[in-house]
């Protein structure tokens, strides 16, 4: 079955010419929505998905009416992969996955999309590698500082509790105990 999928941003504009284009496609029903394809929640779009079935195909006028991004786009044709269904855009002839041509060029995009996150990876952890060797620390700011550590060890020797230093430093014990292990 062919499946329409009509998008548009705001309540001002107008699904007609989607609507007319996929009917003439063949669609026998076509899911609709007035919201940014910029949103991740899109009720339409979730229905349509939940009540696609195996060699469905869904029909886009455009692929942006569909995806905002490629990793969007990517993620939605998974699911329609999983799903057993196909992808077809009206304008777009080559994005038709129910084609061996279509399943290709989407897999090449899904190469180029995967490519592109293992370089951002790798340049976030050069960074991250880089911003250490200049003395960045990363994570959450240390809770006790180097002289509430040389106090509590101190007051610790004197025969003071754990738990009492802990109170007085306004930490919890395990924190002290832990800040303590670290510099033993």
């Amino acid at each position: 079955m062919l499946i329409g999928y009509a998008r548009v941003s705001t309540e001002d504009q107008h699904l007609t010419p989607q609507q007319a284009a996929l009917k003439g496609a063949g669609c026998e029903r076509i899911y609709e929505e007035k919201l940014s394809g910029a949103q991740r929640a899109r009720p339409e779009l979730n229905r349509l998905l939940d009540q696609l079935r195996a060699g469905d195909v869904v029909v886009v006028s455009r692929l942006d009416r569909l995806a905002r991004s490629t990793r969007d786009l990517l993620e939605i044709a998974g699911q329609l992969k999983a799903i057993e269904a196909g992808l077809r855009s009206l304008h777009e002839p080559w994005a038709d996955t129910t084609s061996p041509a279509g399943r290709m060029v989407l897999t090449v995009f899904a190469g180029i999309a995967e490519f592109e996150r293992e370089l951002i990876h790798e340049r976030t952890r050069s960074g991250r590698v880089a911003a250490r060797a200049r003395g960045v620390r990363f994570g959450r700011p240390a809770k006790l500082t180097g002289d509430q550590l040389t106090l509590a060890e101190r007051l610790i020797g004197e025969g003071r509790s754990i738990p009492a230093v802990a109170k007085l430093l306004k930490v919890h014990r395990a924190t002290l105990y832990r800040a303590l292990a670290a510099t033993a």
